[in-house]
């Protein structure tokens, strides 16, 4: 890994780290090594936790690449949404640590994890792009769409309702919130459970029950790059 993320092994799990010493921005950097990290759990074959920094998971993509646009604009979106669909689709569970705040991008991946606990706090998880004057991309409203509680679909995508790590769990943005100080045992304690599943079985299993969700990601991911290509400056996104 690179210094903006960390990957170990510990007990039956990989524990993969973002942080940046900020708010964690998905730069093209830090989803390389994002990505470099899951090929190696996926080597590893372990369930995987994924956290980011005290007070923030990630504020989302790097605007300024993003207002640029160009060609490496495309590239840092398609990593951040390729990134999405891979921790959708990672033959072994995944589960999110969701230490503080979660923007945009850093939304989309909170919700692509199987199990994702957060830290109570006065932190803000949104997805921001209308409120900033910016149209969600194809790829995010799939991911909202899959996981969130069909109710607040609307409040999160057309909305940009900003939510408490409380409320985030009845839009089904979190699974669990726990203070800070517990948040390690509550995490030692999902991945015992994990560890115990037939991984073989829990892949499978995920693959046929997000068949229809992730073929629809897919096919999003192809249409937002070639829009994104296809123009000068950058169509509405994150």
């Amino acid at each position: 890994m690179g210094s903006l993320v960390t990957y170990r092994l510990e007990g039956p799990s990989a524990r993969i780290a973002m942080d940046d010493g900020k708010l964690n921005v998905l730069s093209l950097q830090m989803l390389t090594d994002l990505h470099e990290a899951f090929e190696r759990a996926s080597a590893d074959g372990v369930p995987v936790v994924l956290s980011g920094r005290q007070g923030v998971f990630s504020a989302g993509f790097d605007l300024n690449v993003l207002r640029a646009g160009g060609s490496e604009a495309a590239d840092l979106l398609n990593a951040g949404f390729t990134l999405a669909e891979r921790v959708l689709s990672f033959p072994t569970p995944v589960a999110i640590a969701c230490t503080g705040h979660a923007i945009a991008m850093g939304l989309f991946l909170v919700l692509s994890g199987d199990y994702r606990i957060g830290v109570a706090g006065p932190y803000k998880l949104t997805a921001n792009e209308v409120a900033i004057g910016f149209t969600m991309p194809r790829t995010a409203v799939e991911v909202c769409r899959h996981r969130l509680v069909p109710g607040y679909f609307d409040r999160v995508v057309i909305l940009a309702e900003v939510f408490s790590p409380e409320s985030a769990t009845s839009a089904g943005i979190l699974d669990r919130v726990v203070e800070a100080s517990e948040l390690d045992a509550a995490m030692a304690g999902v991945v015992t459970a994990l560890a115990a599943l037939d991984m073989r079985a829990h892949g499978a299993c995920k693959l046929r029950a997000r068949k229809g969700a992730l073929a629809a990601i897919r096919e999003a991911i192809a249409a937002d790059d070639a829009d994104f290509r296809a123009t000068v400056a950058p169509p509405s996104t994150t």
